[in-house]
């Protein structure tokens, strides 16, 4: 058996003692070429916020140009109108009632909104899903290495051995709470380690017999002890960042993401040299009860985006306050969204795509992306269209925020997802043009009804194009473009024959500019 197949089907790491509560904290290495950049002012931090069970996107970010057909397909979950929180500036879009505090960093210029966002061909399943985010992967194949894990191990290739040292101190990834996840494995070896808080794992031996393990699987063995003596070496470090910091800000109390994020401000206050934290809730997984009966701003949905609009309006202002501001970037995901039309539960059962909301002080505030089409009278399977791949918001991050070159960030990604208009740091980003926001048409098609197929037009501003066509459950059908080519308009001939009638979405990308068009075929 490989080392790294029984470490990832063991599912075993380190443990690292439970300093702060009722948390557990698991540690991943540190690299010499960040080592140097954390002496900086300008380093930079992400948090991930997974919000696991399937956010109801449509009940968060609610397209009020769409409210009539909304109101069709969801009239018992539906908020009122006159109860949504209106956006300044911005007339055919607004938050939850529930979201008070992240609409006001959002007026702000401090929150960006990616929406529609999927991938292709999506799964139902939340483990299966929920890899594939973690993952950045396909959703046809099975990969096994996470894309933050493999963004350290391009620059830590040497980990876990000699680690740390005097020159690499502190871990390089937090995550809190019981069990890391797959978003922070390696592709040669697990960067992240975890179990119970009791430390029973360290009676697995000691230093002085760590390299001669006997029998079956020793060197495997040898290798999981050597990465819990590292980590909790990491540990006093922890803790020490941690009794050095402090946190300015009152955080709402009984609300679990607060505790969480509470505690990585006081890490980053502290001076703990950490590039990732990763923290999370969940509940959304809305199939019933997602609204209070009776009461459309109340229920499981209201209650959990309160949890998360004041744990993120609570950090951002903490860490404003402590000085971090222009270090910090947040980001939130999750498995996927919900369908367009509501259940006689009063809920949402599992769809495609959704937003995903970014924030901080170094951001392009606003949107990405325009709100979902929303069909009259929609039909139980119909889905919210993909605008944009999650893993082109996951480039955005890499490139400009920790400023990955293009060739590693292919490597990184498995593929070329192409950027997008996020995170606004001088220090690495580069300017691109957003076409897609000036309202300018750069995808059709004619005839539009069709019978047996449409020819589809679009301008392309030179460089990597692809066209995509999708069906309203979100499945990927087509690829007819997917080349490089010189700016200027073009077209192509899409035979549908052979295909069911309804509605089809051709999605254009070029660059960061993202389009969707609705196409419609009927019976001939």
């Amino acid at each position: 058996m490989k080392r790294r197949d029984f470490i990832h089907k063991a599912s075993i790491g380190a443990v690292l003692p439970a300093f702060f509560g009722r948390y557990n904290v698991n540690t991943l290495a540190t690299s010499p070429w960040l080592n140097s950049l954390m002496a900086t002012e300008t380093d930079h931090v992400l948090v991930i916020i997974q919000m696991f069970g399937g956010n109801d996107g449509l009940n968060c970010v609610v397209p009020v140009d769409q409210y009539d057909n909304l109101a069709t397909a969801r009239s018992n979950i539906l908020i009122p109108e006159n109860k949504l929180l209106q956006l300044n500036g911005i007339t055919q879009t607004a938050f939850n009632p529930a979201m008070e505090g992240m609409k006001q960093l959002f007026d702000e210029g401090k929150m960006h909104i990616v929406q529609g966002v999927g991938y292709p061909t999506p799964t139902f399943s939340h483990f299966r899903s929920t890899d594939i985010w973690m993952s950045a992967s396909e959703s046809t194949e099975n990969v096994y290495s996470g894309w933050i894990g493999r963004y350290l191990q391009s620059e830590y290739p040497n980990y876990p051995t000699n680690y740390p040292n005097t020159a690499v101190t502190d871990p390089l990834a937090l995550q809190i709470g019981a069990q890391v996840s797959l978003t922070l494995q390696g592709v040669q070896t697990p960067m992240g380690m975890s179990v119970s808080a009791d430390g029973v794992f360290y009676d697995i031996g000691d230093e002085s017999d760590l390299f001669d393990v006997a029998g079956y699987a020793g060197g495997q063995l040898a290798h999981i002890r050597q990465v819990a003596q590292q980590t909790f070496k990491y540990g006093g470090v922890i803790k020490a960042a941690y009794n050095r910091g402090e946190n300015k800000t009152t955080y709402p109390s009984q609300n679990p993401l607060a505790d969480q994020l509470k505690m990585v401000a006081r890490l980053i206050k502290g001076g703990l040299k950490t590039r990732v934290y990763t923290v999370s809730m969940d509940g959304f997984d809305t199939h019933a009860d997602q609204i209070l009966a009776g009461d459309v701003t109340a229920g499981r949905h209201f209650t959990l985006l309160t949890t998360l609009s004041t744990a993120i309006t609570a950090f951002q202002r903490d860490l404003e306050q402590l000085g971090l501001a222009d270090r910090v970037l947040g980001m939130t995901f999750s498995e996927f969204g919900r369908r367009i039309r509501s259940n006689a539960s009063l809920g949402t059962d599992h769809g495609t795509s959704g937003p995903m909301f970014l924030f901080g002080s170094r951001l392009f505030g606003g949107f990405t992306g325009v709100n979902p089409t929303i069909e009259h009278n929609p039909d139980i399977s119909a889905n919210v269209p993909m605008q944009y791949d999650f893993r082109s918001v996951y480039a955005s991050v890499l490139k400009d925020w920790f400023c990955v070159d293009s060739t590693t960030l292919q490597t990184i990604m498995l593929r070329n997802f192409q950027p997008l208009r996020i995170v606004n740091s001088p220090s690495c980003i580069t300017p691109t043009t957003d076409l897609g926001q000036k309202g300018t048409i750069l995808i059709e098609n004619y005839p539009n009804p069709f019978t047996f197929g449409t020819t589809i037009h679009f301008h392309t501003e030179g460089g990597h194009t692809m066209i995509q066509v999708f069906d309203v459950e979100g499945r990927l059908i087509a690829t007819p473009i997917n080349a490089d080519y010189l700016a200027g308009d073009y077209k192509v001939w899409f035979n549908t024959e052979g295909l069911p009638t309804g509605v089809y979405y051709a999605r254009l990308q070029n660059g960061a500019t993202t389009q969707v068009r609705a196409m419609l075929k009927v019976q001939g």
